[in-house]
């Protein structure tokens, strides 16, 4: 566990402790989009999406929305889980299937929407600072859907700052180094400001407490979690033992069950670890996701 002075923003503790500071939310919103922004509400962290209780949840780590109406999911993600791309398409999905009211029949009237996902490695191997998508037609690449969802995925370890902002630059390497050092060698008046607010989350008590208090209970939902998957991968594996051999069935039932639940908790999915130990079909879905067998 790291002390909460040495979090950085790509921690998502710190990340959405500072977001809901709606300034330090605007100003990251702004650098990113070289736009103005005006938020409309005070930006929600850590906001559960879910279509149905039958599907997958999604946990948002930052939510907010502007005076335009434009809605923006900005997520931290520290490790390469290989399923970016998808990931980002559902959550706009999830957030998408939440913008019209029931009985609406305007499609036009679907906000704008931009998911922004921050990361320290280079998604795509090109180099960039930023790798910003929209749907274009694949025949004449100048003709435009104009659906109004942007995906925008940021790479702190770019290495072209002549096609972005140099404030752009300092923010992105500030965030993965959230430091004294590293914000006084910026030249970003926002960013200095951010640094100020940053070290008073830093500092407080009550967030301490709270950030304590999250680690503990994260690692009692971990061990809950792996403890139960495991109990039912043993039962998988005596069942399946009784065809193809009582040891055999336990190793394999167990061996695929960990392994399952290392996956699941690298991506901090503890619903869906509790999840398949009640869910037989829904366990074997995950199972095909990450290609277990």
């Amino acid at each position: 566990m790291k002390d909460l002075k040495d979090l950085n923003l790509l921690d998502r503790f710190l990340f959405a402790e500072a977001m809901e500071d709606p300034q330090n939310m605007r100003d990251v919103l702004e650098i990113i989009l070289g736009k103005d922004v005006v938020l409309k509400h005070l930006p929600q962290t850590e906001k559960e999406a879910r279509i149905s209780p039958a599907y997958r949840f999604a946990k948002v780590d930052v939510w907010a929305k502007d005076t335009d109406e434009v809605v923006y999911d900005t997520e931290v993600q520290g490790t390469n889980t290989k399923n970016l791309p998808k990931r980002s398409r559902y959550y706009e999905s999830i957030i998408d299937a939440k913008l019209l009211k029931p009985g609406e029949r305007d499609f036009n009237k679907m906000n704008d929407i931009y998911i922004i996902l921050i990361a320290p490695f280079d998604l795509f191997g090109k180099r960039k600072y930023m790798y910003t998508f929209e749907m274009t037609c694949k025949e004449d690449p100048s003709v435009s859907l104009e659906d109004g969802a942007t995906r925008i995925f940021l790479n702190t370890h770019g290495e072209n700052p002549d096609e972005v902002s140099p404030e752009l630059v300092e923010l992105l390497h500030y965030i993965e180094h959230t430091t004294q050092d590293m914000a006084d060698g910026c030249k970003s008046e926002r960013i200095h400001k951010m640094q100020k607010r940053i070290c008073s989350i830093k500092s407080s008590e009550e967030v301490s407490v709270r950030y304590m208090q999250r680690w503990e209970e994260m690692e009692m939902e971990k061990e809950a979690a792996r403890e139960l998957g495991l109990a039912e991968g043993r039962t998988q594996g005596l069942t399946e033992g009784r065809t193809q051999g009582l040891a055999e069935g336990r190793a394999e039932g167990r061996s695929s069950m960990a392994r399952l639940i290392d996956k699941l908790l690298e991506e901090n999915r503890i619903e869906d670890c509790k999840r398949i130990a009640k869910d037989p079909e829904f366990c074997q879905h995950l199972m095909e996701e990450f290609g277990i067998e």
